[in-house]
């Protein structure tokens, strides 16, 4: 009786053991994370996309350090008709400055997401260009045996999609000036005719 009650206590310690520690969170799907993305997006209070001129723009004209934005804010309160004049009280601003200054650790973040999310996705783009690599050249070398014909099509198919790649860029390319040959002889410029200016005589006016 006491070797079962011990086994039980025993289990049941193990059990709560187990239970103390903390399990890895699930793994998000790709449309989860969107699904999240978009609803974060939405509970945000400012979201203003910008085209890249008008981005620049924006960058163009707030070129001013802190230390300026700073005082220029105390100017604002050091007189109420600086205050009067702005249209805005001190402290306003001065909330503005602080709420700029945290959504750039949100910036930071968000860049800093997007780069392992986009490095991770090229990883596993090259995993896979690295798989079809292979498959292609095993099945092109399978497929000259007729035991594997099931693979001639598929081999075809590749290959014309790859030709057709080659001419597509091909096409895309500037060609660039052509040079003329080696002891080509060059023709000169046509020669510009000298302006013709008011024709005087050598006989003074009368």
């Amino acid at each position: 009786m006491s070797t079962n009650t011990n086994e039980t206590k025993q289990e049941t310690t193990n059990a709560a053991t187990a239970a103390d520690i903390p399990q890895p969170a699930p793994t998000l799907t790709p449309e989860a994370v969107v699904d999240g993305l978009r609803a974060m997006t939405a509970q945000i209070g400012e979201v203003t996309p910008l085209t890249a001129a008008q981005r620049k723009a924006l960058r163009d004209s707030i070129r001013t350090s802190n230390p300026i934005l700073q005082a220029s804010i105390n100017v604002i309160g050091a007189l109420d008709i600086v205050e009067q004049a702005v249209g805005q009280p001190a402290d306003d601003v001065r909330h503005l400055y602080d709420e700029s200054n945290r959504w750039t650790a949100v910036e930071d973040e968000l860049r800093t997401m997007l780069n392992g999310v986009s490095g991770a996705n090229l990883i596993r783009r090259q995993r896979i260009a690295l798989v079809a690599a292979r498959a292609y050249n095993i099945g092109a070398q399978l497929a000259r045996d007729p035991a594997h014909a099931v693979l001639v099509p598929h081999v075809q198919e590749i290959k014309r999609l790859k030709s057709f790649k080659r001419r597509k860029k091909a096409a895309q390319a500037p060609n660039p000036p052509q040079s003329p040959a080696p002891g080509t002889p060059v023709s000169p410029a046509p020669e510009q005719p000298a302006p013709q200016g008011p024709v005087t005589s050598g006989k003074p006016q009368a």
